[in-house]
């Protein structure tokens, strides 16, 4: 660019011929005029296209290309592959490299263009993702529950164990409580758990659990279109976002409830961001929207849970969710309701509830409750030491001296009598029973009956001080003291 610039000085002002600069710097009298004629080197130009090798097979190309549309997208054709088939198929003598180029500009030139949307404050957008975290030591993966503000950009996002009506249920509880009310409007794609059928582009028949949360919170719902995620495009952005910047590096924790606590604070603290292109901060634009376009929230709790009908088998066992929870033998061969929320399973028989358990994620465990199985056992004593109830079921010490006691005692007849002390656990709490036992081996009274009593006298609540305030009238009476000189003349005439 130097000597082009000197030589266009020096010959322009008449300091140098055109024949003396050809001369002096080498170049061709053609080259010379290009000089003088552009200010700066123009580049190449192509004047005149060559043929290429490829240009008879290019409708093979967009053909292959054409109908891998319908196919998987893992069994596409690659630009080698495609590269293969010509050489073995249609006898093709070019290169691979402009093979590859014709395939990248096909696929460019059809790439989906989106128009940039303008989003309504109030509204939201609603979509489950998927990350990695170490519990306990083992890495897990975990369901994470996102909903998005678009016009604030605000976020919130829960992890659970699952993708599953309960976890959707209580997302939107802790959502709506996290953003002080209910968006008017929300997106949501096809999941299975919210629709339960199509019934056309934009109509769908939801789910019954869905229908409950529609009608407790009064919020309108918008589903996208079939594979058109783009529809909500606002939470599929910000889930990326949330996953680099909360999840990473792995987070290492002892339980869900302790990395949900995290994700909250760090959604609280990324309201603290003002977006280029937005008025204010994030927790600005969501003032104002929860004070002027949110629904508030409604006075009554909304319990997220699954309400399903399942059978309780001969073993006292109702399934549910892949796991298999205890009731009382009574309510064996029959139907039982269970009520699943994100932490615990309730069984109800005729609108009474008669077992409860800490909800398990995992699959294939059985949980049992040794209570329900103690009415069983009083009438079946010799399987105490086999019954799978009872294997990891810790006993005070006391619990074991006392047996010991009774067996010896009672020949044969041991077992069954402390299977009924064992009972007063259906009514009495073990702290309570543990300090009778130990008062009973004390004085040596170890039947159930006097276990009963010695609990019941434990549990006796002192009288109190009869109180005279407001009561005049009752000031007025008064009670004689006892004379207890006849009791002494029956002992002298004795």
């Amino acid at each position: 660019m130097e000597q082009w610039i000197e030589i266009r000085r020096r010959v322009l002002n008449g300091e140098l011929s055109k024949r003396a600069a050809c001369a002096q710097y080498g170049i061709h009298w053609d080259t010379l005029t290009k000089i003088l004629t552009h200010s700066e080197p123009p580049g190449y130009r192509l004047t005149k296209s060559r043929p290429s090798k490829l240009e008879p097979f290019l409708p093979v190309i967009h053909e292959i290309l054409e109908s891998d549309r319908a196919v998987h997208r893992k069994q596409r054709h690659t630009g080698q592959r495609i590269f293969d088939r010509l050489r073995e198929e249609h006898r093709y003598k070019g290169g691979v490299t402009i093979v590859k180029e014709a395939v990248r500009e096909w696929k460019e030139s059809r790439r989906e263009v989106f128009l940039p949307l303008s989003h309504r404050p109030g509204e939201a957008q609603v979509d489950y993702g998927f990350a990695d975290v170490v519990l306990n030591g083992e890495t897990v993966k975990v369901a994470l529950f996102v909903m998005t503000l678009p016009y604030s950009d605000a976020i919130y996002m829960q992890a659970f164990p699952r993708e599953c009506s309960e976890s959707f249920l209580e997302g939107h509880n802790r959502a709506f409580e996290f953003f002080g009310g209910v968006p008017t409007r929300i997106s949501y794609d096809n999941s299975k758990i919210a629709v339960g059928k199509i019934t056309g582009t934009r109509e769908r028949q939801v789910t019954t659990e869905f229908q409950r949360l529609k009608s407790h919170f009064l919020f309108e719902d918008h589903f996208c279109l079939v594979r058109r995620p783009n529809e909500k495009g606002h939470v599929e952005r910000l889930l990326d976002y949330a996953r680099r910047n909360f999840l990473v590096p792995v987070p290492q924790l002892d339980s869900l409830r302790t990395l949900n606590e995290q994700l909250e604070a760090a959604c609280r603290r990324d309201l603290e961001r003002q977006l280029r292109g937005k008025p204010l901060p994030k927790k600005d634009l969501l003032s104002e929207e929860q004070q002027r376009f949110f629904l508030s929230l409604p006075e009554q709790t909304f319990e997220a849970h699954r309400v399903v009908q399942a059978h309780a088998d001969s073993l006292s066992l109702v399934r549910f969710d892949r796991n298999s929870y205890s009731v009382p033998t009574q309510y064996a061969h029959r139907q039982i309701t269970v009520v699943g929320t994100v932490d615990e399973v309730r069984l109800i028989f005729e609108n009474q509830l008669v077992a409860r358990h800490e909800r398990d994620w995992s699959k294939e465990q059985f949980h049992y409750e040794p209570l329900h199985y103690l009415a069983l056992l009083e009438r079946k004593p010799g399987g105490f030491d086999h019954a799978k109830p009872f294997e990891e079921w810790g006993r005070p010490v006391c619990f074991g001296i006392l047996r010991r006691r009774l067996e010896a005692e009672r020949n044969g007849h041991g077992t069954r009598e402390f299977i009924r002390i064992l009972r007063l656990l259906e009514h009495h709490s073990l702290p309570t029973l543990k300090q009778a036992v130990q008062h009973a081996l004390e004085i040596r009274a170890t039947n159930a009956d006097a276990l009963r009593l010695i609990v019941e006298h434990q549990q006796e609540q002192p009288v109190a001080v009869f109180c005279l305030d407001g009561r005049p009238h009752l000031k007025l009476v008064r009670i004689p003291q006892t004379n207890v000189a006849a009791y002494q003349s029956l002992i002298v005439g004795g």
